[in-house]
C-alpha cells in the first residue's frame, strides 16, 4: 500500500489533508487498496472506523462508510470516489448562476467547491473580486489566497475580526460545508459569526456543498483541536482555560441558498432532503 493509515491519520491531524471531501477521499482511497488487498473483511471496517474518528465534525465519510455497509464492493468504493470528484465541478458550473458579473465575494477558510465554483464563474465573467479570511488559528486562507491568485483571480486577504469592516463592500458571501444538518450548516469556526454580519448588512450568504454532506447523524461532535493552536506557550497562561473548537453550525435563517450537485436549493428543501434520508 502506499501510504499506511498512521500516515493518513498524521496528514489529516495537522491539516496537511483538510475538507471534508479530502478527508473522505484519502480515506476511501486507503480503504480501496486495503480491500484490494485483503478484502472487505472486519479490520476494513476497524480502519475506517478509526479513520471516521479523526475528524468526527465532518459527515461525507461517515456517509460513504454507511454506504460500503449497505454494499460492501470494491466498485461501491469506486462509484463514491467518482461521486465525490464529479460533484465539485457541478456544484461550481450550478454555482455560476447567483455569482454575477463584477461581484465582490467573501469566503472563509478552504474550502475545494467554493474555490471552484469562484474559478468558474472567472472563466466568463470579468471583473469579480475575492475577499478571503485569514481564519484562525490555522490560517487556511493562506492556502485559499494562494490559489486564487495562481488562477489570475483578484483576491485580497483580511483578518478574521476585519470581516465587519469589510462587509459594506461585498456581494455575496460563499462558504463551503463540513455537515449539513437539520439545524443548520456546520463549517468552520466562524462562519457564523459571518453569517450574522451578513444579515445585519443584507448580504446575502451561500452554502457550497454536495449532497453526501447531508447528517442525519443522531448526535454530532464539534471538535475541538489542541489548546496550543492558540496560544503556543501555555505554560505562560496559569490559571487560564483554552477552547479551541474547529466547528460552528450556522442556522438556516441566516443561509440565503445551498447549491448542490443538483441545482441551487432552499434551505427548507434541503431539510425535506435530510427528513427522507
Amino acid at each position: 500500500m502506499k501510504e499506511s493509515i498512521e500516515e493518513i491519520i498524521e496528514k489529516i491531524k495537522n491539516l496537511e489533508i483538510q475538507g471534508a471531501n479530502e478527508i473522505a477521499l484519502a480515506a476511501l482511497n486507503f480503504l480501496k487498496e486495503y480491500a484490494k488487498e485483503n478484502g472487505i473483511d472486519k479490520n476494513f471496517f476497524k480502519s475506517a472506523d478509526v479513520l471516521e474518528k479523526v475528524r468526527p465534525t465532518a459527515v461525507v465519510l461517515h456517509n460513504c462508510i454507511e454506504s460500503i455497509k449497505q454494499k460492501p464492493e470494491i466498485k461501491t468504493i469506486n462509484n463514491l470516489i467518482s461521486q465525490i470528484q464529479t460533484s465539485t465541478e457541478k456544484i461550481a458550473k450550478n454555482s455560476v448562476k447567483i455569482i454575477k458579473e463584477g461581484s465582490t465575494i467573501l469566503t472563509h477558510c478552504h474550502s475545494g467547491v467554493a474555490i471552484a465554483s469562484i474559478k468558474e464563474a472567472c472563466k466568463n465573467k470579468t471583473g469579480i473580486k475575492v475577499y478571503a479570511t485569514e481564519t484562525e488559528p490555522k490560517h487556511q486562507g493562506i492556502k485559499t489566497v494562494k490559489e486564487l491568485a495562481e488562477a489570475g483571480i483578484d483576491v485580497t486577504l483580511i483578518t478574521d475580526n476585519a470581516v465587519g469592516f469589510f462587509m459594506p463592500k461585498i456581494d455575496l458571501v460563499l462558504v463551503g460545508s463540513d455537515a449539513m444538518r437539520k439545524e443548520g450548516n456546520i463549517n468552520k469556526i466562524g462562519s457564523y459569526t459571518i453569517a450574522l454580519v451578513a444579515k445585519s448588512h443584507n448580504v446575502p450568504y451561500y452554502v457550497v456543498g454536495s449532497i453526501l454532506k447531508l447528517d442525519n447523524r443522531k448526535s454530532f461532535e464539534i471538535e475541538e483541536r489542541p489548546i496550543y493552536e492558540v496560544y503556543s506557550d501555555v505554560s505562560k497562561l496559569k490559571g487560564v482555560k483554552i477552547r479551541n473548537p474547529a466547528f460552528d453550525l450556522t442556522p438556516w435563517k441566516y443561509i440565503k441558498r445551498v447549491i448542490t450537485e443538483y441545482g441551487i436549493m432552499t434551505p427548507r428543501n434541503l431539510i425535506k432532503l435530510l427528513n427522507k434520508k
